[in-house]
């Protein structure tokens, strides 16, 4: 049933992009102004990695800790004023955490209703849904898990918004799940207030558009944005605010009195954060956000609107991690003059053995090239030489590694030193994504002692937009100058598993037209040649002035196995925008009054 004042607008708050996000958030969004329904997104790939270490040291744990202590503090002020909290915070055990909240409510005098959905968590009958026929074939390898050589330690799906809508139904003042997709946070709360249907198409679309904006909290407000020069404070950042209208068009701000920034810049690079194709999936819906209109709408206020929804996939998103071997790091400073040669030189002493580099399952080498050619202090004459070892033996890549390490601090190049002491070896957390057919989830709403079973939205097997095929063209005739791309575009990138998203955007449709002919796929690696071995693909969403790149196999085996420096690529963006690139003069002329 819908909520009895379906009419009215639903202003949805979000205190948590991530397990660790600042954790007075949660009482500023109930005490600095109106608010209608609390979520919190406290769960990234690597966190069920984390939430299974702290489950395996106690089994009552596995969920995020930090939501339980701000619950604390505004579970009376919700309560009062009719506030429903909603939040994925319970990991890998919802009920862990449910009984923790009803124990802490009996103690401060509270009673509050409290659902738990589960249905995400597939360990317990991993090995029984691959014997029905579940592959879980890696989605960029194609590799069966059975056939990966990997050991799972947590599989979940991720599931839709309408437990949430069922929760609410139901009377819940708090809901509580797992693995629940961020934006679900956003259309199952809508849903239920508004009364929407299943096959609601736009509307849905609207709402997982607003929720995919809100998700990661003050990345909507100012956080990590390319034109930061733009954000007129920094002090309390104030978190995002989706007011949602009947037909999933909204309203992106931020409480009154709060720092940071809501503009149309902001909510485009937030919506470009970690997507692949503009048919975003979901498991209830295909949003089209190449259709999506977003528009100033007063100070901090950005409406989105026109959004296009259609059937979602007939599969759902599966994160497995896995333990796969051990891996150490070491990193060599190497000062001054001729680091290729030093480079050359620690690397053979190392790997001077019977075996050598073939007594590992692998080895990388990155020398990062750091220094200035006149260093005025010491830190501007270094580089840093990283070395990774991998293998399944532990002692290979821990003490029988790290000691030949300690061996050449006398005895090789001059200036020898690493950036910290050699550590022991770490299991290395490999992420699998993998689909798994719905029919084969189970999804149950347990309130007030009564199960409720979810079906999930099958769907017509939707998937990703083929990518675009711009060819190489000559640039067209007239004058030009050379300028950073900071200058004139902004960019936000992010990790997806072991693949790497970089959406760029303009602020004009001019300068659009020339980013959308003049940085292709091949023009992207010329500019950046690190990125020369990946498959790169792209997409254009003219309605947002960007495009989007998808560069696969940039992070390896995810975030926790990368050995990059930058294992989020959430440096990327900014890497590309320090480029020079020849541009027409006319764009030029728009960049004369920039700030740098």
């Amino acid at each position: 049933m819908p909520h009895e004042h379906a009419g009215e607008k639903l202003i949805i708050a979000n205190c948590s992009g991530f397990y660790g996000d600042r954790f007075s958030a949660m009482k500023e969004m109930v005490e600095d102004g109106e608010i209608h329904v609390l979520t919190g997104d406290y769960l990234a790939e690597l966190t069920m990695a984390l939430l299974f270490k702290a489950r395996r040291k106690d089994p009552s744990l596995g969920y995020a800790g930090t939501f339980l202590k701000q619950m604390e503090q505004v579970m009376g002020t919700c309560l009062e004023r009719g506030i429903r909290v909603v939040a994925n915070a319970g990991g890998l055990n919802p009920k862990g955490l449910c009984a923790a909240l009803e124990k802490m409510a009996a103690a401060l005098g509270l009673s509050p209703i409290i659902a738990c959905i589960e249905g995400d968590d597939l360990m317990p009958n991993l090995a029984g849904l691959q014997k029905g026929g579940e592959a879980f074939c890696h989605l960029d390898r194609d590799t069966p898990l059975s056939e990966g050589g990997v050991f799972p330690i947590t599989a979940n799906a991720y599931l839709g918004g309408w437990g949430i809508t069922e929760a609410l139904s139901q009377g819940a003042d708090i809901v509580i799940g797992g693995r629940l997709a961020d934006a679900a946070l956003v259309s199952g709360p809508s849903a239920w207030h508004f009364g929407w249907k299943r096959d609601d198409w736009d509307a849905l679309a609207g709402a997982v558009a607003a929720g995919h904006v809100i998700e990661c909290g003050t990345q909507a407000t100012g956080g990590n944005y390319s034109h930061f020069e733009e954000v007129p404070s920094w002090t309390k950042v104030g978190f995002p605010l989706a007011v949602m209208d009947q037909d999933g068009s909204s309203v992106i701000t931020k409480h009154e009195g709060t720092g940071g920034l809501v503009s149309v810049g902001t909510v485009t690079a937030q919506l470009l954060y970690e997507i692949e194709s503009p048919a975003y999936l979901n498991p209830d819906v295909t949003a089209r956000f190449d259709t999506l209109h977003v528009a100033e709408d007063g100070k901090n206020r950005v409406r989105l609107s026109g959004c296009k929804g259609t059937s979602p996939p007939a599969t759902a998103k599966v994160c497995i991690n896995t333990i796969g071997g051990y891996r150490n790091t070491i990193s060599v400073l190497l000062t001054g003059l001729d680091p290729d040669e030093k480079a050359r030189i620690v690397e053979e002493m190392l790997f001077d053995g019977p075996d050598g580099r073939d007594g590992f399952a692998s080895v990388e080498t990155q020398l990062l090239r750091c220094a200035h050619t006149c260093p005025r202090c010491m830190e501007e004459a270094m580089n840093l030489l990283r070395i990774t070892v991998r293998d399944p033996d532990e002692k290979k890549v821990g003490r029988a590694f790290t000691a030949k390490v300690v061996e050449l601090a006398l005895s090789s190049i001059p200036g020898f030193n690493l950036t910290a002491p050699p550590a022991p070896a770490v299991p290395e957390t490999i992420h699998w994504p993998a689909l798994i057919h719905k029919g084969n989830l189970c999804e149950a709403v347990h309130i007030k002692g009564t199960t409720f079973l979810v079906d999930p939205v099958e769907g017509s097997g939707a998937g990703a937009l083929p990518p675009d095929t711009p060819g190489d063209k000559t640039p067209a005739a007239g004058a030009t100058v050379t300028l950073p791309m900071g200058h004139l575009f902004a960019t936000r990138s992010g990790d997806k598993g072991g693949n790497a998203n970089l959406g760029v955007w303009a602020k004009t449709p001019e300068a659009f037209h020339f980013l959308q002919e003049a940085l292709t796929p091949t023009r992207l690696k010329e500019l950046l040649p690190d990125l020369a071995p990946f498959a790169v693909d792209r997409w254009s969403l003219p309605n947002l002035n960007a495009v989007n790149f998808y560069i696969r196999g940039l992070l390896g085996d995810g975030v926790a196995a990368s050995s990059r420096i930058d294992a989020q690529a959430k440096t990327l963006g900014e890497y590309l925008r320090c480029q020079p690139m020849e541009v027409p003069a006319a764009l030029g002329e728009q960049c004369v009054s920039h700030p740098r």
